[in-house]
């Protein structure tokens, strides 16, 4: 099947201007400006985007695919999230976790529900572990998983500066990151270690201790939830001009509420001149967004979906910003982060992952892996028991 995608703002997320994208076999085979010099009778089909933008799929690297929450008993727990939770909302790429249960949730049901949406058409993957240490895996150890499993790309997402953590101290963090460095060198992969950050006020002290006190490079260290506090992203900025790559979350932020929503975090980041390969933005989909009185209980719980992402390029854009600069902490700067081959740029060669969007950046279209799953705002493609 050879689609041709013609007359798009194409954003790779470069702004390549005016022009085409040939897709084949489940491939960008070419882009070009302007008008294709080819013969269109080899063609399957051809979709005029009349000049509205088209730019990478977009990569959410923090969700929780077999659902979240359990914060408030059994009854609090979230249900996985189906596939048209991520293609609606533009993501084509997804990295499943466990968070606060990973009791009850083991690493063998996030390793089946990734591979599920794997079936059902997304490109997926997994960090093995959870909120607590020593961290739930498949095989007994942090470096088996990553090594031998071939959809576990790190560790995460490992709780610190929260009342739910385990309350690691140095050496035993510094322990786990050196098997998730090692690990990642011996398979090729990303070797990453995923932190949640809490409300706590130790915040990002003890990752700046592991990287002042330690030879791991700071590459390895990702904190997330970095806006849930102004002075807890004020320090996320700091960490990340000593090449550490920060993760904010695109939740809901209450007028006067002590934190940055997500297109805010993204301005005051650029604004504050932090390097901006170093920023990525992520949905906690699937997961509950509880808040705790000061005994620890739950007063409130919300839900998270992947629709922050396209929320907050919509947001970003109606502010007059352009998608070469919105869309590198969605795209490009994950798939860099986590070494995602063909990920994150519409380059000839990479997978056939993308979205259309309208003039008002709605999401229009999606393709994953050659295959449209979205079409004119509406699923052409579903998960098996959705409906």
């Amino acid at each position: 099947m050879l689609t041709l995608i013609k007359n798009a703002e194409i954003f790779t997320p470069r702004p390549l201007g005016c022009g085409y994208l040939l897709l084949g076999g489940g491939k960008i085979l070419l882009t070009g400006v302007g008008e294709p010099d080819f013969d269109t009778g080899l063609l399957t089909e051809t979709v005029d985007m009349e000049g509205a933008p088209v730019g990478p799929g977009l990569i959410d690297c923090h969700v929780h695919v077999t659902g979240g929450g359990g914060e408030d008993g059994f009854s609090t727990q979230a249900p996985p999230v189906p596939l048209t939770g991520f293609t609606r909302h533009g993501v084509t790429s997804v990295v499943g976790l466990l968070g606060t249960d990973d009791e009850t949730r083991s690493t063998a049901s996030l390793l089946a529900r990734t591979r599920a949406l794997r079936e059902e058409g997304l490109s997926a993957w997994c960090w093995t572990g959870g909120y607590h240490l020593p961290p739930t895996t498949l095989t007994g150890s942090v470096r088996k998983d990553i090594v031998n499993i071939d959809c576990v790309i790190g560790l995460g997402e490992v709780a610190i500066s929260d009342h739910r953590s385990s309350q690691p101290g140095f050496d035993e963090l510094a322990r786990l990151a050196s098997e998730v460095h090692v690990a990642g060198l011996l398979s090729r992969k990303a070797g990453v270690l995923h932190l949640h950050l809490g409300d706590g006020p130790r915040g990002l002290s003890l990752v700046r201790q592991l990287i002042a006190e330690t030879e791991l490079p700071s590459r390895i260290f990702h904190p997330t939830h970095v806006n849930r506090r102004k002075e807890l992203f004020e320090e996320a900025c700091d960490l990340s001009f000593g090449n550490s790559v920060v993760d904010v979350t695109a939740f809901p932020v209450e007028e006067g509420e002590n934190a940055w929503s997500a297109p805010d975090a993204w301005e005051r980041f650029h604004d504050t001149g932090c390097p901006a390969a170093n920023l990525t933005i992520s949905s906690d989909g699937g997961g509950c967004l509880p808040q705790f009185d000061e005994n620890g209980e739950m007063v409130k719980m919300d839900f998270a979906t992947s629709a922050g992402l396209s929320d907050t390029i919509r947001e970003l854009a109606s502010r007059g910003h352009s998608l070469d600069q919105i869309l590198p902490a969605m795209t490009s700067n994950v798939a860099r982060l986590l070494r995602l081959p063909g990920k994150g740029r519409l380059e000839a060669g990479n997978d056939a992952d993308l979205v259309c969007f309208d003039p008002e950046f709605r999401v229009r279209h999606v393709m994953a892996l050659g295959h449209w799953m979205i079409q004119d705002g509406s699923p052409v493609e579903k998960g098996v028991f959705e409906d």
